[in-house]
């Protein structure tokens, strides 16, 4: 059987090593050191996920992250970082990371995380192509794009996935609990931060839309409103 195959990012040896020792056991890895040798491995292959570190020589992980979003939209990043800030979090959610894990990580927790962002990007990849009118736009939940005539928006798989869960159940009130279960299997505080993050795009996408409102009911959750 093929294995997954990971493009994975840290110039720390010991922690490479260590890290790349254990996802060997079941995954594919190519490692590099730094952000543009990295960035080029991405170019000359096919990854499956991507696990970046964020301080590394030459070009760091949110340059990396952005530049690898522009040349694929869908592969899971995950960031392994020592940045503990809200603020650095939050960057690396706006430029297109999945999740983000704080140094020293378990390695369990990881491989979870990566074994949750597989089976997820195998049963979207084996989806029903569903078109979904949305006001004046269309939203292909397949291939993660908001779109008109004249103008095309490109989700993450993330926001994708949200914005097809409030379409399955628009004008109903959904817990905030309810949701990040759906999306991350736990309800803790930052992958509830992480929610946040996505609504607020998902508000700026979908602003120019009149008969679109994504109401947040203090302490209870969200309901996602449209007029057909």
């Amino acid at each position: 059987m093929t294995k997954y195959k990971i493009l994975y990012a840290e110039d720390d040896e010991t922690l490479a090593f260590l890290t790349k020792d254990n996802l060997e056991n079941q995954y594919d890895v190519t490692h590099c050191t730094d952000g543009e040798s990295c960035l080029e491995a991405f170019k000359k292959d096919t990854f499956d996920i991507c696990i970046f570190d964020i301080m590394m020589p030459k070009m760091d992980g949110f340059d990396l992250a952005e530049r690898v979003r522009k040349i694929n939209s869908d592969v899971p990043i995950i960031f392994l970082s020592a940045k503990t800030l809200k603020e650095d979090r939050i960057k690396g959610l706006r430029l297109g990371a999945d999740d983000y894990l704080v140094k020293p990580f378990s390695i369990e927790e990881l491989l979870l995380k990566i074994e949750i962002f597989l089976k997820r990007s195998q049963k979207s990849s084996l989806s029903e192509n569903v078109i979904y009118n949305v006001g004046k736009y269309q939203f292909d939940s397949k291939n993660y794009l908001v779109f008109t005539d004249t103008e095309k928006i490109s989700l993450t798989q993330r926001e994708a996935e949200l914005l097809k869960l409030f379409l399955d159940n628009k004008n109903v009130v959904m817990k905030r609990e309810e949701i990040l279960k759906s999306l991350w299997g736990n309800d803790d505080y930052f992958m509830g931060r992480s929610l946040d993050v996505f609504i607020s795009r998902l508000r700026k996408i979908l602003s120019t839309e009149t008969g679109i409102a994504i109401e947040n009911l203090h302490g209870i959750g969200f309901r996602f409103s449209i007029n057909d």
